[in-house]
């Protein structure tokens, strides 16, 4: 790409445009997460520049999210007793990220099933709006979204109708303002500047932002004990991996526009130092921003110069404008969060669920309702292993229906043209495994392919056409072969590909069938049949001359 002026002018507009539009937002998530707006402020500092300039993506800004600022929020109620503990777990993340991208797994994150990332994001939105609803009506906000619907049900005719008034007028700002004008001006910032005019002039009795620290962030971490780091892994690891998925699934989006390939690891690694960074200086954990990341193309942003340019203006705005910021109505930033939370909900899902797959819906609305009402880190968790199990069910008839079990009629097997073979008779079985073969049917292959095998003299195992076998299903394969040799018959092996032949020599999977029987066509396994079916004829012609002497 040559940089040129004309480009540095397109990056200059979409870094601060996006600061604009990324202004209210972090204001509104610092406050969402239980930190204060300051968090917010600083987190899209650290995010915002060292994933600019260290992160994959060209284009992408990068800051406070809503997946991310509930996950703080979480952390705070549930898994830190202090902010400097909540703090910690922040940094860690970002470590932890930095380590995914180094070890090169930032491809494999998006292999989340969507069902989940559908149930986990509709899930936060339902979490922003519920704890939303205290800010809506003039009242503190609480962390849990059940303790917000409580306190509210009690409060309910306490309620403050200026806030509920200038709450009411920005959300309909924000949710009615034309999308051809969002690129110039953005409705949550003109929902920002006529709620606070109208606070500050006429319903004046709203709750205010109040004081928001000015000056450079101070170091805010101390030296965590051993004890609290080996309890802290899991939710650090779970916003992790929730920023992480989001960052690379807002890569995808600026990819599409941009016509450009990003680096899935290199933007873990500038994700993973910009949380380390927000972390270490008060600011929440942050994620590739969607609506910050689309400003900035739409504004002519296309280099990483315009994310950077986007957190140095951020830096300045918490440098000189904490005096300004004061005025802000918390009901103005709740009014803004609760379209940003209907916004997040996966709402093609959930109204068409009566179309959609019965299997994708449980997972879904399994991490949704669990991520609300129970847990965050739990729900991503449940909903990994639900969507693991469908998908295992949906595979096991798919690889099922790729084995085939047949008798082998010994006039057209053995020998066309030896008329004493009986042309009714099967003495020889084929078991033919195609395609691919894992956990998933491992569990059905012995009952399903068992009695069929005990019908038979000797079994030909045809692997040609196997693709993949997992360490599941060669055990029980392993185990389809002990059904025979318990029951004398004699196995013979096909066709077996590299790759299954290491999975089986791994396992030691074959110590019971003889090297001569392990073949690579099914002419050389039809010349074993017929001597080991004339060693069984004269075994069986011994075994009568004893018995008639």
């Amino acid at each position: 790409m040559n940089y040129n002026f004309r480009v540095f002018i397109g990056d200059v507009f979409g870094g601060v445009t996006a600061a604009v539009v990324m202004l209210p937002a972090s204001l509104a998530f610092g406050i969402a997460s239980g930190l204060g707006a300051e968090a917010g402020l600083y987190g899209a500092v650290g995010v915002g520049l060292f994933a600019a300039i260290f992160g994959g993506t060209r284009t992408q800004i990068s800051g406070p999210t809503g997946p991310m600022a509930v996950a703080v929020a979480v952390i705070v109620t549930s898994h830190a007793t202090t902010i400097v503990e909540a703090l910690t777990i922040v940094a860690m993340s970002g470590c932890i990220q930095v380590i995914l991208g180094l070890t090169r797994i930032g491809r494999y994150i998006v292999y989340t099933p969507q069902a989940v990332i559908s149930g986990f994001m509709s899930g936060i939105g339902v979490i922003i709006i519920l704890i939303q609803l205290l800010p809506l009506t003039g009242m503190p906000a609480m962390g849990s979204p059940i303790e917000s619907i409580q306190t509210f049900m009690r409060s309910i005719f306490d309620l403050n109708y200026s806030a509920l008034a200038l709450a009411a007028i920005s959300f309909a700002i924000a949710a009615a303002w034309p999308r051809r004008l969002s690129t110039y001006l953005p409705g949550p910032v003109i929902a920002l500047i006529i709620g606070t005019a109208l606070g500050m002039l006429w319903l004046t009795d709203a709750p205010t932002l109040g004081e928001v620290p000015t000056g450079m962030p101070t170091f805010a971490l101390t030296a965590p004990t051993t004890d609290f780091v080996l309890g802290a892994i899991e939710p650090a690891f779970i916003i992790a991996l929730i920023g992480s998925v989001d960052s690379l699934l807002v890569s995808l989006i600026s990819d599409s526009v941009t016509g450009t390939r990003h680096k899935p690891n290199r933007e873990l690694v500038g994700q993973g130092l910009g949380n380390i960074v927000a972390g270490m200086f008060g600011g929440i954990a942050g994620a590739g921003n969607t609506l910050g990341t689309l400003t900035n193309l739409r504004a002519g942003g296309t280099s990483r110069a315009s994310g950077a340019i986007y957190g140095l203006l951020m830096l300045l705005l918490v440098l000189g404008l904490g005096d300004y910021l004061s005025p802000i109505p918390l009901a103005v930033l709740a009014g803004i969060l609760v379209k940003i939370g209907i916004d997040i909900i996966d709402w093609r899902s959930v109204l068409g669920a009566h179309k959609i797959p019965r299997g994708f819906i449980v997972v879904m609305m399994t991490t949704m309702a669990i991520t609300v009402f129970i847990d965050l880190v739990v729900g991503v968790t449940v909903g990994l292993i639900a969507a693991g199990m469908v998908h295992a069910r949906k595979l096991e008839s798919l690889e099922l229906d790729n084995v085939v079990s047949v008798p082998l009629l010994d006039r057209q097997f053995l020998d066309p043209d030896d008329e004493d073979l009986d042309q009714f008779a099967s003495r020889v079985g084929l078991v033919a495994l195609r395609g691919v073969f894992t956990v998933a049917s491992s569990h059905r292959l012995v009952s399903t392919f068992s009695v069929d095998i005990k019908e038979h003299e000797i079994v030909i195992f045809d692997m040609t056409e196997t693709i993949h076998v997992d360490d599941s299903s060669a055990l029980v394969i392993e185990q389809l072969m002990q059904v025979a040799t318990a029951e004398k018959i004699e196995v013979i092996v096909v066709g077996m590909s590299n790759t299954v032949e290491d999975t089986f020599d791994a396992f030691d999977v074959l110590r019971n069938v003889p090297d001569v029987r392990n073949v690579h066509t099914l002419d050389e396994a039809r010349e074993i049949a017929r001597e080991l079916l004339g060693e069984i004829s004269d075994g069986a012609d011994k075994q009568k001359s004893s018995a008639v002497t």
